[in-house]
């Protein structure tokens, strides 16, 4: 059977090495030869370690609410840990003698279970399981500046509220009365869509009658200017139909001028003159005897050039 051995550890591990009871060797990672009947090994580890929780405390309102969440912590003073706990080692094994160092992250967890507490105590239910990351960051902030913990040789890395939930049949009444915000804010919003709609239709109404207003005086103003164009075309007709006459009148009234100073029978006979020269056009004529004898009678002298 040997009598001595040969350890080494690991660098993330704080060794100490008693022999007959008395500190021979301390420090990280130590490698040596020892005699295994009045060889003591204490390892502590000094790398970060995470720890898992879970534990149900009181709101303000009394509703009771379950908290599930990782912590990760680290032994800062390691000399200060074994001190508190046994952390000594089999080194064939490299497993611990005693529980001890399960201790450590239990007490860990009361220290945050209790600052959780506080946090959770202020709060009701609702304001609980809307701020669980909020708590989490306050018991991590009022832990790195308490302490609880570095008596216990441990500096605090990070807290995690991963769940919060309140009891089976809160959670159910909470979710009822959500789905019934849900359903109303879903019947506003239909509400809303069809009034929306309805002002849209008023617009797109409004517009058209505005669309048929404005052509409607569009269409007005044509038949006022239509009417007003048939009134001043039918004067301008008018004065172009009385300037004519005038015309005639004055042209007639000059072809007559030249007969005026005539004597009657000269007329006369110019007047069946022309009628001889139309005489295609007529059918009978009769000349009564006091045309024939105006025309036998002598004839006069014609009137003197003025």
């Amino acid at each position: 059977m040997l009598i001595a051995g040969y350890f080494k550890g690991q660098p993330t591990e704080f060794i100490v090495r008693y022999t007959s009871g008395r500190v021979r060797a301390e420090g990280p990672g130590l490698a040596f030869f020892y005699f295994k009947h009045n060889t003591q090994i204490v390892a502590v580890p000094t790398s970060s370690l995470d720890a898992n929780f879970v534990f149900n405390e009181m709101t303000n309102n009394f509703q009771e609410v379950t908290i599930q969440g990782q912590l990760t912590y680290r032994i800062r003073d390691a000399k200060l840990a074994a001190s508190l706990l046994n952390f000594t080692i089999d080194p064939a094994r490299r497993a611990y003698l005693t529980h001890d160092p399960e201790k450590l992250a239990a007490r860990i967890t009361n220290v945050v279970r209790i600052e959780t507490r506080g946090e959770i105590q202020k709060r009701s239910l609702e304001e609980t399981l809307r701020d669980a990351q909020a708590i989490a960051a306050e018991v991590l902030r009022r832990l790195k500046g308490g302490a609880d913990l570095p008596a216990l040789g441990v500096e605090l890395s990070s807290v995690y509220f991963l769940s919060t939930r309140p009891t089976p049949e809160v959670a159910k009444a909470l979710e009822a009365d959500y789905r019934e915000t849900l359903l109303r804010k879903a019947d506003e919003a239909v509400s809303a869509r069809r009034g929306a709609a309805v002002d849209e239709e008023r617009k797109i109404k409004e517009k058209q009658l505005k669309s048929d207003t404005a052509l409607e005086d569009q269409r007005r103003t044509l038949i006022l200017l239509q009417g007003e164009n048939a009134r001043q075309e039918a004067e301008a007709r008018g004065r172009a139909l009385e300037l004519e006459a005038q015309y005639r009148a004055r042209a007639a009234e000059a072809e007559l001028n030249v007969f005026r100073t005539m004597q009657p029978r000269f007329l006369l006979a110019y007047a069946l003159k022309e009628l001889g020269q139309n005489a295609e056009r007529l059918g009978n004529v009769t000349f009564t005897t006091d045309v024939l004898a105006g025309l036998l009678n002598e004839n006069p002298k014609p009137p003197a050039a003025e």
